[in-house]
């Protein structure tokens, strides 16, 4: 029963749509119908700047790490981690509290990596500033971390096969949450961040 709460607790974590509750309730936006009609913190940056877009984007960090300590704090320590965690990405994708029209898995997966190995999000992020410097491309960087992410699970995290399973299972949602911008990357058609 206690793995049944956690699991579902998990999934609507990750359903609470933090583009569109920050949107409508300061803006009186609902970002699905601007830009990429995405709820993801991208999307909101784009349409309501940088304020909104850094809100919504800790707010989906924060939906991961809060799903990947559930089993922690409710005494469920034969339930892994990060197993949790993907319910919660789940959520994030198929929002049951947004028509189950939801964001792209990065910051949420980000989150789960945050809440189970803090350095391995670090890295991460890192990663992914220094591809965004040289592309410009958010969603190519975010690809690229997701992937050298998994690389490097599997070079330093050999015997930890569900950190490895589960972000080899984020990097394959990030991927085809993304093949419209990589459609558009490869007609040079996907807009490029400005300010870096």
């Amino acid at each position: 029963m206690l793995t049944f709460i956690i699991i579902l607790s998990a999934y609507l974590i990750g359903s609470i749509p933090s583009g569109l509750i920050i949107g409508k309730t300061f803006y009186n936006i609902d970002i699905r119908e601007h830009g990429s009609k995405n709820l993801g913190g991208t999307n909101t940056f784009r349409t309501l700047g940088v304020k909104a877009g850094l809100t919504v984007t800790i707010m989906d960090i924060l939906k991961g790490t809060l799903a990947t300590s559930l089993p922690f704090l409710l005494g469920a320590n034969d339930l892994n981690e990060m197993l949790v965690g993907v319910i919660a990405v789940v959520g994030h994708m198929f929002p049951i509290f947004a028509n189950f029209r939801g964001g792209k898995a990065v910051a949420t997966s980000a989150g789960v990596i945050l809440g189970y190995e803090p350095l391995f999000f670090v890295i991460a992020v890192i990663i992914f500033f220094i591809s965004l410097y040289f592309s410009k491309y958010v969603s190519l960087s975010s690809m690229i971390a997701s992937l050298l992410a998994f690389i490097y699970s599997l070079v330093f995290h050999t015997g930890d096969w569900a950190l490895i399973t589960v972000i080899g299972i984020f990097t394959i949602f990030i991927f085809y949450r993304h093949r419209a911008n990589i459609k558009r990357i490869i007609d040079k058609t996907e807009p490029k961040v400005k300010w870096l």
